[in-house]
């Protein structure tokens, strides 16, 4: 479960550390602000401006049970790979144990059909990075490029907060144009250019004396 953990120590709790300190908070308050956005629910961001830490905790806590996740890719990609919610895995359980694993499953499904919608595998989150929050800044990450791949699509229709999503520049040449390159000798390949043998003296000057 979340929170049993045993801590890390030595080289591992050094790593922890530097990812703990690279989380942006203003990243994490943006994610939160899209998902409140795109979802319509109210999430009470300005109650936590103010604090990293308060930050941190409040985008765990928000997004931990997977729930809002799962409702942020309904709103998004199209009926075929939406998820279906009245499965066991959306029901509340009394079992602490169950419920775990529910809302692991939960988290695990999002990040399945970000995938499934168009965003890179190394570019989503393990379940772990954000139910043990060992890796907080990969989930901000992650929600970063849904948004991305989301407002690239035409259907996208809500607010429009993430950088425009790279597009692939393709140049067309005919025959002619590569052609002509293969007669221009690349410097790669040397050049004798005003290459002179003046100004070079080699070996001792000859000397001429008279006997």
């Amino acid at each position: 479960m979340a929170g049993l953990r045993a801590p890390r120590a030595g080289s591992a709790r050094e790593q922890q550390i530097k990812v703990e300190n690279s989380f942006d908070s203003e990243e994490a308050l943006k994610c939160l602000a899209w998902i409140r956005e795109v979802t319509g629910d109210n999430i009470p961001l300005e109650t936590v401006m103010d604090n990293k830490h308060k930050v941190s905790e409040f985008f765990y806590r928000t997004l931990k049970d997977g729930l809002l996740l799962c409702k942020l890719v309904n709103a998004i990609v199209p009926d075929d790979i939406q998820i279906n919610t009245r499965t066991q895995t959306f029901k509340k359980s009394n079992n602490d144990a169950f419920e775990s694993a529910k809302e692991r499953a939960r988290i695990e499904l999002f990040t399945q059909k970000i995938q499934e919608y168009g965003v890179p595998e190394n570019m989503a989150f393990q379940t772990d990075n954000l139910y043990e929050k060992t890796n907080l800044p990969q989930v901000c990450s992650a929600i970063r490029n849904f948004g991305i791949e989301a407002e690239s699509r035409p259907s996208y229709s809500g607010q429009r907060v993430w950088p425009r999503k790279a597009e692939t520049n393709r140049r067309n040449f005919t025959e002619e144009q590569l052609r002509a390159s293969e007669g221009v000798i690349n410097l790669q390949m040397g050049s004798n250019k005003g290459a002179t043998q003046s100004g070079m003296n080699f070996g001792k000057k000859r000397m001429i004396t008279k006997d």
